[in-house]
């Protein structure tokens, strides 16, 4: 079945967010990924309530990012995707940039509020397309989000999990460190530790990645895009061939 790797990455996010109870995701702006999974889960059935920061027409954030960041204080958010310029092995995040402070050797968009959302939200997953060595390191540069936290520091959730254009791992906070959860087809436990800079634990046999199915597909190309279209017409474009209307 011939499908493109951003629609094997949205399957695998669909089945992480339907692994845990989940009444209200938020996705941050610019997000298509993470979006095109929420909108697979409502479509197989999930009763989610779908917040998109970056929806253009219908945003539930007449204030913006304030909104969410009040909604995600308050404990009413259970569900958010953070990605990062550089991510470690104890799912640290950085987003300001590499070099000495203010990692001004190559810059990154900036952290915003990803600590916050770390810290608040009830659980994360962690999201990064590339999977190379200049991105998931031993150590990151600049701490942007940090992964785990002291004893006595309060945070409501964690990372559940960590997914790239190679593999899904699961994030373990109570060790602070991930283990590989699947690799995607084509890949091997070897090709993603050459792959990959920081260790990670391996708990038994190591599985593929489901592939898409013809009906996650019929759905992404279908009912999601159709969601999508009006905020993601590039994204639509690229991975499902459709364009809006002139």
């Amino acid at each position: 079945m011939t499908y493109k790797p951003e629609e094997l990455l949205a399957v695998t996010l669909a089945k992480l967010i339907r692994a845990v109870p989940t009444r209200h995701i938020a996705v941050g702006a610019a997000s298509p990924l993470p979006a095109a999974a929420c909108w697979l889960a409502v479509k197989q059935g999930e009763k989610l309530r779908l917040s998109l920061l970056h929806k253009r027409t219908g945003n539930p954030f007449t204030e913006g990012t304030r909104e969410l960041f009040d909604l995600t204080g308050q404990g009413r958010i259970d569900l958010f995707f953070l990605g990062g310029g550089e991510i470690d092995g104890q799912a640290n995040l950085n987003l300001i940039g590499t070099g000495a402070w203010p990692g001004r050797e190559v810059r990154f968009p900036g952290s915003f509020g990803s600590a916050f959302m770390y810290f608040m939200s009830g659980r994360t997953i962690l999201f990064r397309e590339e999977h190379s060595p200049r991105v998931l390191v031993d150590k990151v540069a600049n701490i942007s989000a940090p992964g785990v936290s002291e004893p006595g520091v309060y945070r409501r959730g964690h990372a559940q999990a960590l997914v790239t254009g190679r593999c899904v791992f699961t994030f373990h906070p109570d060790r602070g460190r991930f283990s590989l959860a699947s690799v995607h087809p084509g890949e091997t436990v070897e090709s993603v530790r050459e792959m990959t800079g920081f260790t990670f634990d391996i708990d038994g046999d190591v599985p593929e990645t489901p592939e898409p199915t013809a009906e996650e597909l019929a759905l992404l190309r279908g009912s999601v895009c159709d969601e999508m279209m009006e905020t993601y017409p590039d994204f639509c474009a690229r991975v499902f061939n459709r364009k809006a209307a002139a």
